[in-house]
């Protein structure tokens, strides 16, 4: 991909509506000096003093993060927090980032705000260090109640967006937001408006999705083609053009360091390789990072190989960003490609 055409996609952003539907988390990290370390005198176990407290929002919202990275004109989250402090929390860090709409986003007293609280040594001249994380999360199903806004947001906003991302972060099923109510209304939509790029990823894996574009790494392929075992680049790359030709929506394989593919529904594939890692990296949201590229890419009117182009070179700018969640802006993926 050359200089112009880049540009060409990337400045089609800002016209761009997008919307993102899933579980939105709260990411809040406790950054410890590890010299100020005491010892409990009520205890005699050790006090971590922290001298930061930040927050940011993570799962769909480090989708959303990205986006607004990349400079997407309104972007929707669409999803619930809790109404709690957590949730206040995650609403400001939404609502604070430009071109946030905050118009689908729900507080209930029905759930609690999903948080991963992420305690981190800091430490002079090196990466942080993570200890052990503290996660709030919910293990009861979600009411219809909850989700019904839900799918109400969904039916309106298929008609106002040029993309929709959807994100299955928890790890029990029917306690977040994409419930069975939640991911029929989006098959439906994908069904109804062939032109509008719906994207799916989720940790539990894409099988319990009705057919759209599927995003998935090389473990969750596998299973969706009935292995247990994690296959190799090459037979995922073989594989996939007949699996898009029988979902008739494209896919996408993340494939670690070794990069990324897609497929279309006529069959035909791309294959791109990782980018060379430069020093320390965490692939922390580095998967997030690609869905967003995918998704805008498309939207924009990109080729699948320049969006796989483009998204596998936002994972490797965010993978290279130590001690958060990162996010890649159009001039730092331009910088990372060479144009």
């Amino acid at each position: 991909m050359n200089r112009q055409r880049f540009s060409t996609i990337t400045g089609c952003y800002a016209k761009l509506r997008i919307a993102v539907v899933g579980d939105f988390c709260l990411d809040r990290y406790l950054e410890i000096d590890p010299a100020r370390q005491e010892t409990s005198l009520e205890t005699g176990r050790a006090v971590h003093n922290v001298i930061n407290v930040r927050a940011q929002a993570g799962g769909a919202g480090t989708i959303l993060n990205n986006l607004v990275a990349l400079g997407i004109g309104e972007i929707f989250p669409v999803g619930f927090c809790g109404d709690d402090g957590e949730g206040y929390e995650l609403q400001c860090a939404l609502s604070r980032q430009k071109g946030v709409n905050m118009r689908f986003f729900f507080k209930t007293p029905l759930r609690r705000t999903f948080t991963y609280c992420k305690p981190l040594l800091m430490h002079q001249g090196r990466p942080p260090e993570e200890l052990e994380r503290l996660d709030s999360k919910n293990w009861s199903p979600t009411p219809d109640s909850v989700l019904s806004p839900v799918v109400k947001a969904l039916e309106e906003l298929s008609t106002q967006v040029q993309a929709i991302v959807l994100l299955e972060q928890v790890d029990l099923p029917e306690t977040g937001v994409l419930c069975r109510l939640v991911r029929h209304a989006a098959g439906q939509l994908a069904a109804r408006h062939a032109h509008l790029p719906i994207l799916a990823d989720s940790r539990q894996g894409l099988r319990h999705f009705p057919p759209m574009i599927y995003k998935m790494n090389a473990r969750e392929f596998g299973r969706l083609m009935g292995t247990t075992e994690t296959p190799a680049p090459n037979i995922v790359v073989q594989m996939l053009g007949e699996f898009a030709r029988k979902l008739r929506y494209p896919v996408f394989v993340t494939l670690a360091e070794h990069g990324l593919a897609g497929a279309l529904p006529d069959g035909s594939i791309e294959y791109i390789p990782a980018l060379p890692v430069r020093g320390p990296i965490d692939i922390v949201g580095a998967g997030d990072a690609v869905s967003a590229n995918l998704v805008s890419a498309l939207a924009a009117g990109a080729s699948l190989r320049e969006a796989l182009e483009i998204a596998n070179a936002a994972a490797s700018v965010v993978i290279h960003k130590l001690g958060t969640t990162g996010t890649a802006t159009p001039t730092e993926i331009a910088e990372c490609l060479g144009i």
